[in-house]
């Protein structure tokens, strides 16, 4: 956890612009929402939430800093234990940075897309184990929480009343499962991740 705070500090570092670029001002911005991973188990939705940060660099672009959770990604063991007395959970916390393009910024209602790049750290647990067994199970799924790379993806439109806005939108993100017990966990697959989220801002 240390690690992904260090790196999240230090993205935001190196994309924060000098006051010069950043003369129109920027938000910062509070959202939550629903995740669905994309096993064929994957219709239930499970809660995601977190805040960003972005500064102007144009009226048409911005730079953005991102750092939330994403629980209950889901993975093909889900398939396997929908009829078991097990609960798989994976998650991940995360931190990105990335470029925001903003179509007519001056509108009350704007449509923008994005792109992003940063880390994540994955979490595995297995429920349902009597006993010290259920102990040995998480120890092993241990291996499973370690930084990963991320990438995402994503669009919506954003209400713009004075300083205050309200950001509907969604994100399609890519975290690599590498070639560890991670990617052996989602079938040697990179876990992948629908977000629809409603966000809400305040200008700077």
């Amino acid at each position: 956890m240390k690690t992904l705070i260090v790196l999240v500090g230090l993205g935001a570092l190196g994309l924060w612009p000098s006051p010069a670029a950043a003369q129109g001002g920027g938000e910062i911005q509070g959202f939550g929402g629903v995740t669905v991973g994309t096993s064929t188990f994957g219709s239930a939705l499970s809660p995601t939430f977190g805040g960003r940060v972005g500064v102007d660099l144009t009226p048409n672009i911005q730079v953005i800093g991102e750092a939330g959770r994403l629980a209950d990604i889901k993975s093909p063991l889900y398939d396997l234990l929908d009829f078991t007395d097990f609960g798989l959970r994976v998650s991940a916390l995360y931190g990105e940075g990335g470029v925001r393009f903003v179509a007519a910024p001056h509108a009350t209602v704007h449509p923008y897309g994005e792109a992003t790049a940063g880390y994540a750290r994955l979490s595995a647990g297995l429920s349902g184990l009597p006993g010290r067994a259920d102990a040995l199970v998480d120890a092993a799924l241990g291996l499973v929480n370690s930084t990963r790379p991320i990438l995402g993806v994503g669009a919506g439109i954003v209400l713009q009343g004075g300083s205050v806005s309200v950001d509907i939108g969604y994100r399609y993100k890519k975290i690599s499962a590498g070639s560890n017990v991670a990617s052996a966990l989602n079938g040697g697959k990179d876990f992948l991740v629908n977000q629809v989220r409603v966000g809400v801002g305040f200008r700077f």
